[in-house]
C-alpha cells in the first residue's frame, strides 16, 4: 500500500472517500468532493455509467469488519474464502435491515469449479461465483473456459 501512497492505517477512510467521490462523479452532472483525503472542486467527467444510479460498489474481503464496510458504502460483498460463509452472509443481511436496505448479494472470488462447491455456496446465500484462469495466450485461456463450460459452469 505503501508504494501507491497508502498509508496503511488510513486505508478505509481513503477506500470510503475515493468511493463516495466515484459515486459523485458517476451521478452528479457537476461533481465535487472535499474530504480529507479526497479533495476536488467541480468537474465533469462524461459519459456517464449506464446503470443507475451507478455501477454496483463491490466490497472485498474477509476481515473482521468488511460488513460493516459493505453495508456503509457497497452494493455488494465480494469475499474469497468459503469457511464461514453462511453464518457471514447471515450476519451481512442482519446488518443491512438493521440499516433499511434490501438484501445484499454476494459474488465469491475464486471459487472452486466443483459443481457440489458452486450449489453449497447458493445454499449459502452466494449469488454468483467468480472462477480464476490462469493468465495465458488466447488459446490457452480459451481451453480453460471450454473446460469450465464443459462443466455447465459459465
Amino acid at each position: 500500500m505503501q508504494n501507491h501512497a497508502t498509508d496503511p492505517r488510513q486505508r478505509f477512510s481513503v477506500m470510503r472517500e475515493r468511493i463516495e467521490a466515484m459515486k459523485a462523479i458517476w451521478t452528479q452532472d457537476e461533481a465535487s468532493y472535499h474530504g480529507e483525503h479526497v479533495d476536488f472542486d467541480p468537474i465533469w467527467c462524461w459519459p456517464k455509467p449506464i446503470r443507475k444510479p451507478h455501477p454496483p460498489v463491490l466490497v472485498g474481503g474477509t476481515g473482521m469488519r468488511v460488513l460493516e464496510r459493505v453495508v456503509a458504502f457497497g452494493d455488494e460483498w465480494m469475499p474469497n474464502r468459503f469457511a464461514g460463509l453462511a453464518e457471514r452472509i447471515e450476519k451481512l443481511n442482519e446488518l443491512g435491515e438493521e440499516a433499511g436496505r434490501d438484501p445484499i448479494p454476494v459474488t465469491l472470488s475464486g471459487a472452486q469449479p466443483d459443481p457440489e462447491l458452486i450449489e453449497r455456496a447458493e445454499e449459502a446465500g452466494v449469488h454468483r461465483c467468480i472462477f480464476y484462469v490462469q493468465p495465458g495466450n488466447t488459446g490457452e485461456i480459451e481451453r480453460q473456459l471450454d473446460e469450465l463450460a464443459s462443466k455447465g459452469l459459465r
